[in-house]
């Protein structure tokens, strides 16, 4: 196992930083008494940390140790979400990236780190920070440098862009709009599923800095590709995704692949953004559970 780097030290409730919550201090806590292999698995916009529930029991039942943080405030259940809405405007990129970035640097192991959509960028940007043994990013949303833009990608994302105003707004998505950006590639019935048990709202900034990060010198949407701390890393793709684009994952590839560690990039047939929620989640674990593997 690898230390992370800089040293761990015991989180108390006087010392955590202010961002950490108690159940992510108690988690952070577990995994250093354990002595296991930790992995911080990352959600993205429109979910919550409990989207990765299914993921987190197939790892821990494998001997890791795994951690689901959120983002800064989220709340703990969708019902909690959709009464308070507000609770997710204004979270940026840097902000979320700095309290994962937090959380971490207390981990007396340094963790595998998988995430999807927003937390699969946030996930490279952490490894690009030296703090992830290995890396896998399931449908990356783009970084700086991420240049193609498909008509469906810019889609998906115009319930948010398509007003300024939504930048300081926690925007949710219709039925529809999650249908289209998320649950295309499964059954209406399953679609449906799907929104009620895991859509919540999403904060506008990290859409607004991830659009403009090509034109903005000093955006947080960066991610450091070519650092040799950043470790292995595995991007992988669904074939049928509208919010992330075969042609924006492997962009982030090509420019990931320029690091010395290992790169590789896994397309899978007939999926979609829901992939990691939805009933083929088990297939996209196994590849991340056999990348993982082989390095930790």
């Amino acid at each position: 196992m690898t230390t992370i780097p800089s040293s761990a030290s015991d989180l108390s409730s006087s010392s955590k930083p202010k961002s950490i919550t108690e159940h992510e201090l108690a988690e952070v806590e577990r995994a250093n008494a354990t002595g296991l292999q930790p992995i911080v698995f990352v959600h993205g916009l429109w979910l919550l940390p409990s989207s990765w529930d299914r993921w987190a029991k197939l790892f821990e039942d494998a001997g890791f140790v795994a951690l689901t943080p959120g983002w800064p405030d989220d709340p703990e259940t969708v019902e909690e979400a959709k009464a308070k809405p507000e609770v997710f405007a204004h979270k940026s990129i840097g902000q979320i990236a700095d309290h994962f970035d937090n959380l971490i640097r207390h981990l007396k192991t340094k963790p595998a780190i998988v995430g999807h959509s927003f937390g699969g960028m946030l996930a490279q940007l952490l490894a690009g920070r030296g703090l992830s043994a290995v890396t896998v990013a399931i449908d990356p949303a783009p970084f700086q440098g991420v240049l193609p833009l498909p008509f469906s990608a810019l889609r998906s994302a115009w319930p948010v862009l398509g007003n300024p105003a939504n930048r300081n707004r926690a925007v949710p998505l219709t039925y529809e709009q999650f249908h289209y950006a998320f649950a295309n590639a499964v059954s209406e019935e399953e679609a449906k599923e799907l929104y009620e048990k895991y859509a919540v709202p999403g904060s506008g900034v990290p859409l607004f800095q991830a659009a403009s990060a090509n034109f903005n010198p000093w955006t947080e949407a960066k991610v450091d590709t070519e650092t040799p701390e950043r470790g292995p890393l595995l991007i992988i793709e669904g074939e049928k995704d509208h919010t992330v684009p075969w042609a924006v994952a492997h962009a982030a590839f090509k420019r990931q692949e320029r690091n010395p560690n290992v790169t590789e990039i896994v397309q899978i047939p007939g999926r979609g953004h829901a992939l990691v929620i939805d009933s083929g989640w088990r297939d996209v674990a196994d590849k991340a559970f056999a990348f993982i593997k082989r390095f930790v």
